[in-house]
């Protein structure tokens, strides 16, 4: 079992290479739970040697999406800390000094093989239907004549000098140990022309340099983890805990999430983003309760809080299984953490949605409101569907949702009169003022409730559903009330 009574350093190192995923935001989420647990640190380090795929503005939306979910890192670029620079661009002596490191004691050596060359290679091996590796022809050469060539200026690469004898046995935290033939890994490259690291050196001499006592990131590195625990021991340090995290696949199960599914998702209104999420009206809250559920052995259903989390959270019970992206459960959580949100800041978090719509809102109104549509949310758009009456100075309704079921035009037209007589002819439109005479209409005429009170809903809020009609009454007010229901009877009339 591990031992919580350690401060865990932990790191999350997206590269800015496009929006932030949310294999990212559960890496960050996961890093997080585990500094909180033991009192350590979280890090926000960016991986951006990557220079022909540097989106800008990327990262700004990386620490924009943390901040967002509440995972406040400890140190990062844009805050500091003791073991910076946190952007490995900026870091470029300290790999070059640990590539010579490694030459120097054999464990590494420069490549001058031209691009052209090792295309040919390429094809020949393709030919042969070998999957690519490098031939190891500069692997041959002599230490003197490469650190001349070095010198000389002339262009080169340098590449891991793996074993090639025995076994090299990495330890997964989640899976156990790995094991795989030196003969079957690759030389790859550690440092490039331009003399920018790859991640095979950067990311290690990192975890190093910043003290990471526990690496946590995707399983897509299990195939390249005998390199890194390789060039780890090459420097003779001390391994940190590694943990591959469970791969996400798409929603039916089958196969691993696509850029066609992320594009299938928005369609229907949701996201694999973090950006998207928010501006589709999921909350933090209910984001991360979904996303912690994907690949952490707790029940599907428990709902959580970001400190409950912390309580909670065990690297033990992380699980290596894949984890079916379920956006359902996704909804689920989102209307749960909803209802949990205090009217006030409910009323704080969907007034940027009514004024996206184009409404002006009234704080005051809008704070009366909050609690009535509260249990129909399932993101905080839907807002807008639900209470956006309120705001408009018309309402539009569909003329044949003013009929009421069983009767025609004319019946319905003659229940809105009745309803307006009743009405105007009130001191006021409170709930409580308004309830008791429509309610003894119904029972005197022999309708419905359903009847007499759908043909008002859509009269004065112009939908089939609605918070309850007559407290939604009362916060329009009488005038608006009785205009928009004076303009149902004119249209019923025209049936």
């Amino acid at each position: 079992m591990t031992d919580y009574t350690k401060p865990a350093r932990v790191r999350v190192a997206p590269s800015p290479t496009g929006h932030m995923h949310l294999g990212t935001a559960r890496t960050a989420l996961y890093d997080y739970l585990l500094a909180k647990k033991t009192g350590g640190k979280f890090i926000l380090r960016v991986e951006d040697t990557d220079l022909k795929r540097t989106v800008p503005g990327a990262e700004q939306e990386i620490m924009d999406g943390l901040r967002w979910l509440g995972l406040d890192y400890d140190e990062g670029p844009d805050v500091g800390g003791a073991f910076g620079p946190y952007r490995q661009t900026e870091r470029r002596e300290i790999y070059q000094q640990h590539a010579n490191i490694l030459i120097n004691k054999g464990h590494a050596y420069p490549c001058f093989c031209t691009p052209e060359r090792l295309d040919k290679m390429r094809k020949e091996q393709q030919a042969r239907k070998e999957s690519f590796h490098y031939d190891g022809t500069c692997r041959r050469l002599n230490p003197d004549e490469a650190a001349r060539r070095v010198a000389n200026g002339e262009p080169h690469v340098i590449r891991f000098k793996t074993p090639k004898e025995g076994v090299t046995i990495a330890h997964d935290h989640l899976r156990g140990d790995i094991s795989i033939e030196n003969k079957n890994i690759d030389d790859y490259v550690i440092i490039k022309t331009d003399g920018l690291p790859t991640y095979h050196l950067a990311a290690m001499v990192d975890d190093h340099l910043m003290q990471v006592t526990h690496v946590l990131r995707g399983a897509e590195w299990l195939s390249t983890f005998p390199l890194h625990v390789n060039v780890v021991r090459a420097f003779g340090w001390d391994e940190p805990v590694w943990i591959h995290l469970s791969v996400f696949l798409k929603p039916s199960g089958k196969g691993k999430l696509s850029k066609r599914d992320a594009e299938h998702a928005m369609k229907d209104g949701y996201s694999v983003f973090i950006k998207d999420m928010e501006e589709l009206g999921f909350i933090p809250e209910g984001v991360l309760n979904w996303m912690a559920l994907m690949g952490w052995g707790v029940p599907e259903d428990d709902v959580m809080s970001l400190d409950e989390m912390v309580e909670r959270f065990s690297i033990d019970s992380l699980t290596p299984s894949p984890a079916a992206i379920n956006f359902t459960k996704l909804d689920h959580f989102n209307g749960t953490h909803i209802r949990l949100l205090s009217d006030a800041d409910l009323t704080a978090r969907v007034k940027p949605f009514f004024i996206k719509a184009g409404f002006s809102v009234n704080d005051d109104l809008l704070l009366k409101i909050s609690p009535l549509i509260r249990e129909r949310l399932v993101t905080l758009d839907d807002c807008i569907a639900f209470a956006g009456f309120f705001f408009q100075d018309v309402v539009e309704p569909i003329p044949d949702e003013l009929i009421a079921k069983g009767l025609d035009a004319k019946q319905s037209a003659a229940i809105a009169r009745k309803a307006y007589e009743i009405l105007s002819a009130l001191p006021d439109l409170n709930h409580q003022t308004t309830e008791p005479p429509m309610r003894a209409y119904v029972e005197q005429s022999g309708l419905s409730a359903n009847q007499v009170f759908g043909i008002l809903r859509v009269a004065i809020t112009g939908q089939k559903v609605s918070p309850p009609l007559f407290v939604s009454i009362a916060i329009i007010g009488k005038e608006k009330s009785l205009q928009r229901l004076k303009k149902a009877i004119e249209i019923l009339e025209k049936m």
